[in-house]
């Protein structure tokens, strides 16, 4: 069961931002860092079924959409993109599109994306922080400046872009207009809290995301799935023998761990590529001592309006 330090590619972008800090202290003053993606640290090891990412906003990215599993199988992709945005700080001004606002025919999108009109097809959404958007594959969707957020998303670089604000870069007409659904998205649930530490954030068909707020000192057993990603959002914590804090991720590949949060408290993501949540995702150690058989007894609530508004 391995426990690693979670390695960062480093991806520049035109749009990203130069200062990365307190997130990450690598250097951008050079060329502009948009995304740092985290990855195994070993490169031997499988390649995992999601990917964790940053991103980093200064200016508007493309109007794009990616297609699903069945499109990508045509094309020759192993899967395709579904993915959820956590969204860490935003500007006052700083808003994301997500879907249309009208219902539109092929035609109609085909041709706002010739004439540029699909910026005004676009449903555009002020973003705080702690917002959670929920984006299936078929969704036409951008990101406004000024936003740092954290993307889980199915292992898929697969992206069809229908607006580029005047850059030079090829656009994917016929692709995205074959994949996209064009209408507006349907309204997901709230995120649910199922416990005074655990929320889900996104159950979908691929993965659960979720937020963890771990009380100062505390001590916790993680049962995790083979693959379980953990995003430091707040404060610190050794998680197994890793110690981790803001802006780092780390890996488990299964089984329990500890983890034992410092005197901060954690506030961190947990990503795992489930369809519902795992009831005993997290037990408190105190709670294990007096009750072992908790280990697998803790049932899962009834999720069924999360997952369906976000499926």
């Amino acid at each position: 069961m391995p426990v690693e330090h979670a390695s960062v590619r480093v991806v520049q972008k035109p749009w990203g931002v130069r200062d990365l800090q307190p997130w990450s202290s690598i250097d951008g003053t050079g060329d502009a860092v948009g995304e740092l993606w985290f990855e195994r640290a070993d490169k031997d090891a499988p390649i995992p079924a999601l990917l964790l990412k940053l991103l980093f906003t200064s200016a508007p990215l493309s109007i794009q959409v990616h297609p699903d599993d069945t499109f990508a199988h045509a094309m020759g992709l192993s899967n395709g993109k579904s993915e959820a945005w956590y969204v860490i700080s935003a500007k006052p001004d700083a808003r994301a599109g997500v879907g249309l606002e009208r219902r539109v025919t092929p035609q109609e999108l085909r041709a706002s994306i010739r004439n540029g009109s699909i910026v005004e097809l676009v449903r555009w959404r002020p973003v705080k922080k702690g917002d959670v958007i929920f984006i299936p594959a078929g969704t036409i969707h951008a990101l406004g400046a000024g936003i740092v957020l954290a993307e889980v998303q199915q292992r898929s670089d697969a992206t069809f872009r229908l607006f580029d604000y005047g850059s030079q870069r090829e656009l994917h007409e016929d692709n995205g207009v074959a994949v996209a659904n064009a209408w507006p998205l349907r309204s997901a649930s709230n995120p649910i809290r199922l416990t005074d530490e655990r929320t889900v954030l996104v159950a979908s068909r691929y993965f659960v995301l979720e937020r963890l707020d771990l009380p100062e000192g505390s001590s916790w057993a993680l049962l995790a799935e083979a693959e379980t990603w953990i995003l430091v959002l707040d404060g610190h914590a050794a998680i197994g023998l890793a110690a981790a804090t803001i802006g780092q991720a780390i890996f488990v590949g299964g089984g329990r761990t500890s983890i034992e949060v410092g005197v901060n408290g954690l506030t961190a993501l947990v990503a795992y590529p489930r369809s519902v949540p795992v009831g005993s995702l997290l037990q408190r150690l105190g709670e294990l001592a007096t009750n072992p058989a908790a280990q697998g007894a803790m049932a899962v609530p009834r999720l069924t309006g999360l997952a369906q508004a976000q499926a």
